[in-house]
């Protein structure tokens, strides 16, 4: 098996999912369920958790898209933004923010692949809020 390129952080790379993940923010505000779908893998194996979701799926995520209002939704304020990419086809994006309204830290996980046929999707998700003020 030849070895794999898993160089962290490649600059371009970096970019590129970094300019998807904006556009997938901005398809969350304005409730795009074309953007918000394209975004992650069509598959049963895609899976989304969240605080009052469990999307195991790509139908179970797309019908809490559907039924999702629009609006900037919980997030207030940025607090920290990574994004670690392994050689060319590999990503995750961790964002920890602060909770609109509430005395509270949001954290959103998103695991991201580059398909052959469909380029960059999401294969897995995950958004939670915990009440204590996190160390960064």
């Amino acid at each position: 098996m030849p070895a794999r390129d898993l160089t962290p952080n490649i600059p371009e790379v970096v970019a590129e999912i970094a300019g998807l993940f904006e556009r997938y923010e901005q398809a969350l505000i304005d409730r795009n369920v074309e953007v918000l779908d394209n975004t992650f893998w069509n598959s049963p194996h895609t899976i989304r958790l969240a605080n009052h979701e469990h999307g195991y799926g790509f139908d179970r995520i797309h019908a809490h898209r559907v039924a999702r209002p629009p609006g900037p939704g919980h997030k207030e304020k940025r607090l920290r933004l990574d994004i670690v990419t392994l050689g060319h086809d590999f990503a995750t994006v961790t964002l920890v923010y602060k909770v609109r309204g509430r005395e509270m830290t949001g954290r959103q996980m998103q695991t991201w692949v580059r398909f052959p046929d469909v380029g960059w999707r999401v294969v897995a998700a995950h958004v939670s809020m915990i009440a204590e003020q996190p160390v960064l």
